[in-house]
């Protein structure tokens, strides 16, 4: 009898770049390893609050680094990743309360097409340097993402309601209690035990934890090129 699928969670802002080389890593292993993902937008902002951590580049010596280590990743994980022009507005001053929320949105009435607009605002700030604190930005990722214009505008006009933002408070919430000081975050349920990795660089050990064979960052059954 075949193993039911353990449950994996991601945790994760699309203000985060790590957190999107997480994300295509796990998607391209959903589908390889025995697991159900669930992907769980939260708001990064509120983590560093909460854990009393900073964000790293504010330390000249780790800017330095973080932009190098992007440029490898971008080649290593085959994402098309490059830091904005203006790293610290677009981190620092935009942030990415509204974006987060509408995917917060998305995936309590439209959680099929999650991965997908998740995906495209992750393209529009961390790929070609666009702003998705502004509505237009945030329609025109869900529209390529494949909604349609109306329900799009649907979901954003809800973005303020008490439901969209409890529920990204309670999922923010939800990781801090697991002892998130950042994202991304994984998070496994094995043997009555709870797992949290932090970091994309932490999949090998995901699957070890899982028992899954770990083919690196691009599996070979793999198209990863976006």
């Amino acid at each position: 009898m075949e193993a039911l699928p353990r449950t994996v969670e991601l945790f994760y802002d699309v203000l985060s770049p790590y957190s999107w080389l997480g994300f295509e890593i796990l998607c391209r292993y959903k589908n390889i390893w025995n697991i159900n993902l669930h992907l769980r937008p939260s708001l990064i902002s509120g983590i560093m609050k909460d854990s009393g951590n900073k964000p790293p580049a504010l330390l000249p010596r780790k800017a330095k680094y973080l932009a190098r280590d992007i440029r490898l990743l971008r080649q290593h994980i085959q994402v098309p990743i490059q830091f904005p022009k203006d790293f610290f507005s677009v981190i620092l001053e935009k942030g990415s309360l509204s974006a987060m929320r509408f995917l917060t949105a998305v995936n309590l009435e439209h959680p099929e097409v999650l991965e997908k607009v998740s995906r495209e605002l992750w393209m529009r700030v961390w790929s070609r340097d666009e702003d998705i604190t502004e509505p237009q930005s945030i329609l025109a990722a869900a529209e390529k993402a494949g909604m349609s214009m109306a329900q799009a505008q649907g979901l954003l006009g809800k973005i303020s309601t008490p439901q969209v933002k409890n529920q990204l408070k309670e999922t923010t919430e939800a990781a801090c209690k697991y002892g998130a000081f950042g994202l991304p975050i994984t998070v496994v349920h094995l043997d009555g035990q709870t797992h949290m990795l932090f970091g994309s660089d932490r999949m090998e050990l995901l699957a070890y934890l899982l028992g899954e064979k770990w083919m690196g960052p691009v599996p070979p059954a793999i198209n990863a090129r976006l």
